[in-house]
C-alpha cells in the first residue's frame, strides 16, 4: 500500500507559476511510476503528466506540454509538478497517483493509489 499526500496548490494569476509536491509513504521500496491528473469543475478527471520509476521517461498531455515539468526524487519519495505560464483553464483539483511497476502510463485506470488532491486556481 502506498499513501500519497499532495501540497503546493493555491491561487495564482495567469502567467504565474506553482510547484506541486507529492510525498509517498508506505510500500515505497517497490518501483512505481507516478502521475498527475486534474479535474476541473463539471469535467471528468484528465491526465496531465507522468514519470517512470527511474525518471528517464515522461509523458505530458498536449494541453500542458512545454509549460509543465514532472520530476521525482526517489531518495525523498517525492514527485513534483512544476507549472509555468499558468492559464485560467488550468484551474482544477490536481491529484497525484502511483502505479505498480516502473513504466509510464497515462490512463487513470492504470494507477492504483491516489492522493486527496490539491486545489489550483488561476485567475485572469
Amino acid at each position: 500500500q502506498v499513501q500519497l499526500v499532495e501540497s503546493g496548490g493555491g491561487l495564482v494569476q495567469a502567467g504565474g507559476s506553482l510547484r506541486l509536491s507529492c510525498a509517498a509513504s508506505g510500500r515505497t521500496s517497490s518501483s512505481y511510476a507516478m502521475g498527475w491528473f486534474r479535474q476541473a469543475p463539471g469535467k471528468d478527471r484528465e491526465f496531465a503528466a507522468a514519470i517512470s520509476w527511474s525518471g528517464g521517461g515522461t509523458n505530458y498531455a498536449d494541453s500542458v506540454k512545454g509549460r509543465f515539468t514532472i520530476s521525482r526524487d526517489n531518495a525523498k519519495n517525492t514527485v513534483y509538478l512544476q507549472m509555468n505560464s499558468l492559464k485560467p483553464e488550468d484551474t482544477a483539483v490536481y491529484y497525484c497517483a502511483a502505479k505498480n511497476g516502473p513504466l509510464v502510463a497515462t490512463k487513470d485506470s492504470s494507477f492504483q493509489y491516489w492522493g486527496q488532491g490539491t486545489q489550483v486556481t488561476v485567475s485572469s
